[in-house]
């Protein structure tokens, strides 16, 4: 037995384990290889037959074999592949014309187990009772699964659901859930669609995709905790991105009008049903506009993304209609909180606003400043509240370090944030081009972290060094690509939309 499946068999095993261990062996020894090296060329896959099936075809198809219906000298069989199922059907004296019957009795019939990986040529044909099928004239064993796969179940009622529901299961070993659960695929081909109708819309926009640095010197861009790590051949600490901001303003800075980017970005926080420490944002900045402008084109870019996917603007979300239609309602930051908390943010001071999130039973600590107290004010009393699309507007300048101050509001900035189903999807400014004042917001920034703000942002010479080389009037906006796609695919939570979510290591 070579060394490998010596291995293989030396682990404890289940009985249906062993028992394929077995059949492994039994194909190895009438000459036929388990896991062949050499290409099966695949003509049609199942969907592709199904919508356009005509009988007398000759096709070759490839796939997991999901189940099997012997009978004799004839056997039915389901195979399964990237688009859905197909029926096989198999004679004995076809497959096996000769004396020898070996690949029929022996292997199609003993040998093969469900989940198998197996190679078909044959000719299409419709069954007594019109079910297209494939009467298959050769098929080949391409991959033996030694693992099964988890059995179906039926219930009451005779509907059909596969065993493979926990979700720690799930999310741990995606590759069995997309075997076995056909509408976890369909959400990332969902997912894959919103990002391609996200790049076309930029791309047709003339606006160009770029990539930044993962690995930064300085984690800039956002108020988070980042993860750090460390670069032997420089002996210098790095961390991995929290934002690409910061980079992307510098193109701007050097002559493009828009860039944008699918980030992946990382942050050393709590894991919940909204976050991961692993995450994708799409980050654009366009020259010459500002935040009015980028609520417009949000509005737009929403609807048409939703259109792309449903065919139309309006969603369902765990049983909640979601409506993309523009316009959606503006909300101002101030007014929220005063709405929902009776507080007017513009009356209190950095300890009025402690006493006031003391009073409404929000935790607070030394390290939190005026705008980390408001943070915690709205999200905890305000943001849950707004399911349609809407933008929280003009957010205070202690809120964000980044961001122009408003043009008709002292103590304000130009920046929103769009709400849906109570979370936040999108996060956009009129960019802060000032140096100067960037400066004085960074060392407020500095001041927070010495208090003990594990958030606070960095102070970033080379980003100022590039702002006093100019740059023009600008709006970005961040938006939350895994929590867009959750809204637009039925899913309440974020583990459901990554394909492989952060789990704790399992143990062997």
């Amino acid at each position: 037995m070579p060394r490998l499946e010596a291995y293989l068999c030396s682990m404890i095993r289940s009985e249906q384990e062993q028992v394929r261990l077995g059949s492994l062996q039994q194909l190895r020894d009438l000459g036929i290889n388990p896991f062949p090296a050499e290409e099966f060329i695949v003509s049609h896959r199942s969907a592709d037959l199904k919508n356009d099936f005509k009988e007398g075809v000759e096709v070759s198809l490839a796939g997991r074999m999901m189940s099997r219906r012997i009978m004799g000298k004839a056997s039915f069989a389901e195979l399964k592949d990237a688009q859905g199922s197909f029926q096989l059907y198999l004679n004995r004296d076809e497959i096996c014309p000769g004396e020898d019957k070996t690949l029929y009795n022996s292997v199609f019939k003993k040998l093969l187990d469900r989940g198998d990986f197996i190679g078909v040529k044959g000719v299409t044909f419709l069954t007594k009772v019109g079910e297209p099928s494939v009467k298959v004239l050769e098929f080949k064993v391409l991959s033996k699964a030694i693992r099964p796969l988890p059995a179906v179940k039926t219930d009451e009622e005779g509907n059909v659901h596969d065993a493979f529901s926990d979700p720690e299961l799930r999310y741990r070993m995606r590759y069995v859930d997309l075997c076995v659960n056909d509408k976890v695929k369909d959400t990332f081909i969902a997912r894959n669609k919103i990002i391609r109708a996200l790049r076309e819309a930029f791309d047709n926009e003339g606006w160009l995709e770029v990539d930044t640095p993962v690995l930064q010197a300085i984690p800039g861009g956002a108020a988070a905790r980042p993860f750090s790590t460390h670069h032997n051949a420089l002996d210098i600490p790095l961390y991995l991105r929290i934002s690409n901001e910061l980079y992307l303003k510098k193109l701007i800075v050097g002559g493009f009008e828009g860039v944008y980017e699918f980030s992946r970005n990382f942050r050393n926080e709590g894991m919940d049903r909204t976050h991961n420490p692993e995450f994708t944002i799409l980050e654009l900045y366009v020259a010459y506009k500002d935040y009015n402008w980028m609520m417009k084109m949000m509005e737009n870019l929403l609807g048409d993304v939703a259109k792309s996917v449903h065919g139309k603007s309006k969603v369902v979300l765990a049983g909640q209609e979601l409506d993309f239609t523009p316009p959606y309602a503006r909300v101002t930051m101030r007014d929220a909180i005063l709405e929902h908390t009776s507080f007017d943010i513009d009356n209190l001071d950095e300890a009025g606003l402690k006493n006031a999130c003391k009073t409404l039973g929000i935790d607070v600590d030394a390290s939190m400043g005026r705008g980390k107290l408001i943070d915690e004010l709205f999200g905890e009393k305000c943001e849950h509240r707004y399911i349609q699309p809407t933008f929280i507007t003009d957010y205070p300048v202690d809120m964000s370090p980044l961001t122009k101050t408003h043009r008709d509001k002292p103590g304000y900035t130009e920046r929103f944030e769009l709400f849906i189903n109570g979370t936040e999807i999108a996060n956009a400014y009129s960019e802060l081009n000032d140096p100067i004042d960037q400066l004085e917001r960074f060392e407020a920034q500095a001041k927070l972290a010495e208090r003990g703000d594990n958030e606070a942002m960095f102070i970033d010479q080379d980003f100022l060094r590039s702002l006093e080389f100019g740059m023009p009037p600008t709006s970005g906006v961040g938006i939350g690509v895994d929590r867009l796609v959750m809204m637009l695919t039925d899913q309440t939570s974020i583990q459901e939309v990554l394909l492989f979510p952060q789990m704790r290591p399992e143990q062997f």
